[in-house]
């Protein structure tokens, strides 16, 4: 059985190509042969690929079953890669394959499927539907019609998501949920130990992400105007909104309680984890579909308080009342309150935390992940 993951791009920047990285390794380490191809532009691939030039594919190589390709690609154009490479090479390796896993959305690999004339299984993930990008949606419709009526099989990363989305209302019986499993986050003893003392007597409210705005920052910020002064919130990541987000602090009166980390380096992306207390999610548009930072969490037993979006798995992902509480988007109240009903009795909280990390072994380990999908393309050739 051999399997190629197709989509997306390189270096590893977002959700949809982790996912496709760390199924092409984990799948290829047990022994299947699982590749990845994708699309690079060429400043990008020589600062990952320690100068190399780029002028043909580069190939990273996982072990003896599995290896990522990147083709070159011309430019970027609305979050897409464009690259004919893409076609010309999938045109020339599709025959070694049973079984393609496209991952949506990526209209350059749908376009490279279509093109290729590949007769083999064809698996679709389907991490979520394309939202901001309402011009390129109507000029990729037509394929993308064509790409759901092609999959064999499609899969979900929550089940909430794939029942509501509107492009998948016909197609539910070959629709599953495959949920996104990482590796647990490694604690981080001295990290953690600097950061408590930074902060020592605090209760701290952790979030990570980009900050735009459909992450909700701004009521996390006005959240603190309603907790008492002995918490703190931690807001790591940067982005475009940051004196934006930097006004609502002051506008809030809550110098003293948010603290904007910016970026967030991997010396200390496993400490701010286990220093905090609590880990909050505000987002409040279904562009957050799954939100792996919450499974981060809840591997290091950490429980989340996270928003209700409608039609996105966030709050699947975090079962309410059990790993965490969900509350309504842009509501700054509910979101202290919640804080403050997790984190106010002792007892109450060492359950909390017990119960994340429980819903992260059942359902968002890694081999969960992977294994889920070898029995899926098993189940396909």
């Amino acid at each position: 059985m051999k399997i190629l993951q197709l989509g997306k791009f390189y270096p590893i920047f977002g959700g949809v190509e982790k996912v496709m990285w760390d199924l092409t390794r984990g799948i290829s380490a047990k022994g299947v042969q699982c590749d990845m191809l994708c699309c690079g532009l060429r400043r990008e691939v020589r600062q990952r690929a320690s100068g190399s030039f780029f002028r043909k594919n580069h190939v990273i190589t996982f072990n003896e079953c599995g290896k990522c390709t990147v083709v070159p690609a011309v430019f970027k154009l609305a979050a897409t890669m464009i690259s004919p490479r893409l076609v010309l090479e999938l045109r020339k390796v599709m025959r070694d394959y049973d079984v393609i896993h496209v991952h949506h959305p990526d209209p350059m690999a749908a376009v490279a499927l279509r093109l290729s004339g590949y007769k083999g299984k064809v698996v679709l993930h389907w991490h979520s539907d394309i939202l901001k990008q309402k011009t390129l949606l109507k000029l990729y419709g037509p394929l993308l019609k064509w790409l759901i009526r092609r999959a064999d099989s499609i899969v979900g990363t929550t089940p909430v998501y794939v029942q509501s989305s509107p492009f998948l209302k016909d197609v539910q019986d070959k629709v599953s949920t495959i949920p996104i499993g990482i590796d647990p986050v490694t604690p981080d003893t001295k990290g953690t130990a600097r950061i408590k003392e930074r902060y020592k007597g605090r209760k701290l409210i952790y979030s990570l992400g980009r900050l735009v705005g459909y992450k909700g920052y701004e009521y996390l910020i006005e959240a603190a105007r309603y907790l008492p002064d002995d918490y703190h919130i931690l807001i790591g990541g940067d982005g475009p909104d940051r004196e934006k987000l930097m006004l609502r602090i002051m506008e809030c009166g809550v110098v003293n309680k948010v603290t904007l980390l910016g970026y967030i380096d991997s010396q200390d992306f496993a400490a701010y984890y286990t220093a905090c207390d609590v880990f909050a999610l505000s987002s409040i548009y279904k562009t957050e579909a799954f939100a792996i930072v919450q499974i981060e969490a809840m591997s290091c037993h950490k429980p989340v308080v996270a928003t209700e979006i409608e039609g996105s798995g966030v709050s699947w992902v975090n079962r309410n009342g059990y790993s965490g509480i969900n509350v309504k988007p842009c509501d700054a109240r509910a979101i202290a309150d919640a804080i403050m009903k997790i984190t106010g009795n002792g007892e109450e909280y060492s359950a909390y935390c017990s119960r994340a990390y429980s819903r992260y072994c059942e359902l968002f380990t890694f081999d969960v992940m992977t294994d889920s999908c070898i029995a899926l393309y098993s189940s396909l050739v």
